[in-house]
């Protein structure tokens, strides 16, 4: 008994010095903080960006304002993962029409959407492999009551859902009006995707809508029946209705999408940009660099929440709530702290079944310290909290 004391003692000694120790994080659990306006760091957020305008099947364009916070994953095979925080601005570009954000046109400060995107990008150097296996995005129209208080006379946001008659008026008089100058073709209105409304010299509606190819031709317009038809869209009009006394005026312009376009000289529509080839542009940005052919597995998982006005959540005059709370983006492959595996196989075809080890995503109370990098347009307004 009196050697069985001593040797418990100096067992319960060692254990509490080892407590003690700190804790060592395994490399397999640390992010590394990445600069926001490192040009890779750039380039991979841009290539992110593409992935998620491809993948999206309605709604506008997102454009690239800022990296807000960056973290790098090193894998312990070749490679490594990256968890963007991209805080994005809506343009004028519908998404079918597979434009690059370069291409498109930030909105107009009282038309603006913004918001805030979180994607997790997989990049191998050596195998030349950029993936994007998950996002998701948050976007809300930007505050009514700041822009009553800067441009009272801008236009203010309309429904879209054709409760106010007078924006499918503004459509279908605006459709009709490019159907009447086409020269073969007729299209219909699909959906009505932007609208708005001013007081000019009289009421003033402007709309934006898909359209259809009909299945009648302006020749057969007085003879042909209408049927419904199963095409998609063909493109993009934007038209206005506005009224002085008894005198309406009505304007149009149309872009037709892809190989959805009319013949040259056979309809009065500006020419558009085919899709972009990413691969082209990668490696041109590059060198050594670029995409894989992905298959059917490595179509990324993600979608976009569209959210009300802030101020019809925060009422004038209320407390304010956690600033985080206006963009809840939320992306976690996994919620097990000590992280999980990914499968890839898909990538990497061989009798070694490879995966990526990914944690979930970094709090926002932990931003590495080069972020967020510089806004392409700094402006309160459109920069999510």
């Amino acid at each position: 008994m009196g050697l069985l004391l001593p040797l418990a003692l100096c067992a319960l000694a060692a254990c509490c010095r080892a407590r003690s120790e700190p804790l060592v994080v395994p490399e397999a659990w640390r992010l590394l903080s990445r600069g926001c306006s490192d040009s890779d760091v750039l380039h991979f957020s841009d290539f992110a960006l593409q992935d998620i305008n491809k993948d999206r099947k309605e709604g506008y364009v997102l454009s690239l304002n800022r990296v807000s916070d960056v973290r790098e994953h090193r894998q312990e095979s070749e490679g490594s993962l990256f968890y963007l925080t991209l805080d994005v601005l809506g343009t004028d570009c519908p998404v079918l029409s597979k434009k690059s954000w370069k291409d498109c046109r930030v909105r107009l400060l009282h038309e603006s959407v913004y918001g805030q995107c979180k994607a997790i990008l997989y990049i191998s150097r050596p195998r030349r492999v950029l993936y994007l296996p998950a996002y998701n995005c948050s976007l809300r129209p930007v505050s009514r009551r700041a822009i009553s208080r800067m441009c009272p006379d801008c236009p203010v946001p309309s429904p879209t859902d054709l409760s106010d008659p007078s924006v499918l008026e503004a459509a279908t008089q605006s459709l009709a009006k490019y159907n009447n100058e086409s020269t073969s073709k007729q299209y219909s209105l699909v959906k009505i995707t932007k609208a708005s409304s001013q007081w000019v010299f009289g009421p003033a509606y402007f709309v934006e809508y898909l359209i259809k190819e009909s299945p009648c031709t302006k020749s057969q317009a007085s003879s042909c029946s209408l049927q419904l038809s199963d095409s998609k869209p063909a493109g993009l009009c934007k038209g206005s209705l506005s009224q002085e006394g008894i005198k309406k005026f009505v304007s149009v312009k149309c872009e037709f999408f892809e190989s959805q376009a009319p013949a040259p000289g056979g309809e009065n529509s500006a020419p558009t940009q085919g899709p972009v080839n990413l691969l082209k542009v990668e490696e041109s940005q590059h060198e050594g660099m670029a995409p894989t052919n992905a298959p059917s597995e490595a179509v990324p998982r993600g979608s976009v929440q569209y959210l009300p006005d802030w101020d019809d959540e925060k009422p004038e005059g209320s407390q304010k709530k956690d600033p985080r709370e206006a963009f809840p983006v939320q992306l976690d492959l996994t919620t097990n702290p000590l992280g999980e595996n990914l499968d890839v196989f898909f990538f990497f075809p061989g009798p070694v079944k490879e995966k990526l080890f990914v944690l979930p995503f970094p709090k926002r109370e932990h931003l590495s310290p080069e972020c967020p990098g510089p806004a392409q347009v700094d402006n309160p307004f459109i920069l999510p909290p």
